[in-house]
């Protein structure tokens, strides 16, 4: 279950921090660190943070993008440490663990950290299927990073050490985090096309949809059926032009 679930780290500003959260992570048993655009990395002060955690550290795989860190991953979970205008599906630490103890063998996992100071983007948070909060103190909720990967990560493991098997079955694949993003691009485009979209009042139109396909979790059979159900709009309203 840790082998699947990656610990990424967006712009994060200080190597000190990517250095701790590599500590966390080792202690819990995970070892898949994503580092997107991280300000100053690698740094000298990383590895000193890591307190011995230098083996993740060096397996670190660095990006330029979110694209490139959740590709390949059929669940993506983002924490935030505040609530949104469109309230998103919300998972304590606890819940995630479990969620995740839940998904298929083959189902790679990402948990996106963001920004010491501003956190996750609201586009960030809009690419995620679930949201992450740590119920901490609410008249001081401010936790350090490597902080809120320990608290991730203790979960995780306990979920992990439970030989209760959770596990869901199914006959196709999870669609991936670039499927989704490929099939949110053609379904924009065929509302654009059909005139139901209006760019300049969309509403959060794309907001909400995101939401409800993410809580729907398409298998790669039931994207290819909705890819094609696009396509067929698309040439319907070609002919009904020609």
């Amino acid at each position: 279950m840790l082998d699947r679930v990656r610990i990424v780290l967006i712009n994060t500003s200080h190597p000190g921090n990517i250095g701790s959260a590599a500590r966390a992570m080792k202690t819990m048993g995970l070892s898949q660190l994503y580092l997107v655009s991280p300000l100053d990395y690698p740094n000298p002060k990383a590895q000193e943070m890591s307190s011995g955690a230098v083996d993740i550290l060096e397996n670190a795989i660095q990006v330029d993008s979110l694209d490139e860190a959740i590709a390949d991953c059929s669940l993506v979970l983002g924490t935030s440490a505040r609530s949104r205008a469109i309230p998103w599906p919300m998972l304590t630490p606890k819940d995630m663990a479990k969620k995740i103890k839940a998904e298929q063998e083959q189902a790679d996992v990402a948990i996106l950290f963001g920004r010491e100071q501003s956190g996750l983007t609201n586009e960030e948070l809009q690419r995620c299927h679930w949201h992450i909060q740590i119920p901490a103190n609410p008249d001081y909720s401010s936790l350090n990073l490597a902080a809120a990967v320990q608290v991730l990560a203790y979960e995780l493991r306990v979920a992990s050490l439970d030989q209760t098997n959770d596990m869901e079955e199914w006959d196709y694949r999870l669609a991936t985090a670039d499927e989704m993003e490929k099939f949110f691009n053609h379904l924009q485009e065929v509302l654009i096309e059909i005139d139901f979209l209006k760019l300049n009042a969309p509403r959060k139109l794309m907001t909400r949809l995101r939401r409800l396909y993410f809580r729907a979790r398409p298998d790669i059979m039931e994207m290819n059926i909705l890819r094609g159900m696009l396509r067929a709009v698309q040439e319907a309203k070609l002919l009904k032009k020609e």
